[in-house]
């Protein structure tokens, strides 16, 4: 079943919300729906099953959020609760994406008493147990890999989970999550015992499967942000050589106009390159990818969000669930081999009614991604030469490394290693 309806916009007084939820929302400033807020909340609100086909920077978050509150804050325990033992779940591919749902859940929760934890790899695995421990918690916001280490330690029961919610769907399953989100959801109540919410960008046949494993009799609302997304974001990709891609990037990322830059890259030790060479050239960045330690990432956003940062260089890990303002340009050092990325690259910038630039490098060697993004965006790119003031050399370095690679070789005098 789907439903497509919800275009017009719908104000949140259209739904009977609870109390303490409503404060909160009016406290955030919201006011009107987004279209998948609208078309999903009918039917969330209700108790059924949904599907959205939907991506980040749409409402979602907030869309299964109001659900999840509305639904603990109607429905108050009166006997005893246990410890670790959480009635409503959220499962969301990567630790920002999570870490950014629970910041949220903080915002909607702000007026009443219920108890939020995260559970991410990368972070102080005690810590987060501590925080299961503090008080019986009503939501539990966590990647597959740290839930399941926390499920098959006995430190957390999902028997009584009322409502579950799988964010990013199509990601969990590019990322080879999926046969640990089985076990999960093996481990919660029956389908017809439990609310089951499902998110993803894309639906393919296996995502479709997926739903029918897991919800019950779901109902399908999508919303098509591309369009949206091209339309909000001037597009422009460059030609030009490998060899001169630094030198371009540097020109872009001096110029006065360009005020806050997401540079994306496919390869860690690219981006870890990229964000030296920049730093060294004299250019405050920060670094975002797999392999920087969670603190560290955590760190980096906020710098980047408050503006001490003006450009952050990233691997796809920061292309999704991020929400950061005001970012006026992106640029993809190098294209995405997947079109699906590109949409969500540019969607860092052009958000909340603002226009922003997309500036996309494209050599020899990844040229040939174009044709699958521009019939993904429904429209051509335009594709020209970088002027020659854009291809000057940057200046000499001026400071010393700071995203160096770690040396791998064996400290000195360490041939064998001691048993």
């Amino acid at each position: 079943m789907t439903d497509t309806s919800g275009e017009q916009q719908l104000s949140f007084d259209h739904f009977e919300l609870q109390k303490p939820l409503r404060e909160a929302i009016d406290r955030l400033g919201f006011e009107f729906c987004t279209p998948i807020q609208a078309q999903s909340l009918v039917h969330t609100l209700a108790g059924h099953d949904v599907t959205g086909k939907a991506q980040t920077g749409t409402g979602k978050t907030a869309a299964f959020l109001i659900t999840i509150i509305n639904d603990l804050l109607s429905n108050p325990i009166e006997e005893k609760r246990y410890l670790a033992e959480p009635r409503a779940l959220v499962v969301a591919p990567t630790r920002e994406l999570a870490i950014q749902i629970a910041s949220d859940a903080a915002k909607l929760t702000a007026c009443c008493d219920l108890h939020t934890v995260t559970l991410v790899g990368g972070e102080d695995y005690q810590k987060q147990n501590r925080a299961l421990d503090a008080k019986p918690v009503d939501l539990v916001v966590a990647t597959p890999g740290r839930l399941l280490d926390f499920v098959s330690n006995d430190n957390l029961y999902l028997g009584l989970i009322e409502l579950l919610v799988l964010d990013e769907a199509d990601r969990m399953l590019d990322m080879g999550f999926i046969p640990q989100v089985r076990q999960i959801v093996a481990r919660t109540p029956r389908k017809d015992c439990r609310q089951t919410l499902l998110f993803s960008a894309t639906f393919t046949t296996e995502i479709a499967e997926l739903t029918t494993r897991w919800a019950m009799d779901p109902i399908m609302v999508e919303v098509e942000p591309e369009k949206v997304a091209a339309d909000a974001v001037d597009q422009v990709v460059y030609l030009v050589t490998t060899a001169a891609k630094y030198n371009l990037l540097y020109q872009l990322v001096t110029q006065s106009e360009v005020e806050k830059v997401m540079v994306f890259s496919n390869r860690r030790d690219q981006v870890r390159r990229l964000a030296d060479n920049l730093y060294r050239n004299g250019i405050d960045c920060g670094l975002l990818s797999g392999e920087i330690a969670q603190s560290k990432r955590i760190r980096t956003l906020e710098d980047f969000k408050s503006g001490k940062l003006r450009v952050l260089v990233a691997t796809d890990v920061a292309g999704r669930g991020l929400h950061i303002d005001d970012v006026t340009h992106v640029i993809n050092y190098t294209l995405p081999e997947e079109p699906e990325d590109y949409v969500h690259r540019i969607g860092r910038t052009g958000r909340a009614g603002a226009v922003g630039t997309s500036i996309s490098f494209a050599c020899e060697e990844d040229s040939f991604l174009l044709p699958a993004i521009e019939e993904k965006l429904g429209q051509k790119l335009e594709c020209t030469h970088p002027g020659e003031g854009l291809l000057e050399t940057p200046p000499a370095f001026s400071r010393p490394s700071r995203f160096k690679e770690k040396s791998t070789r064996p400290s000195r005098g360490g041939g064998a290693r001691r048993r």
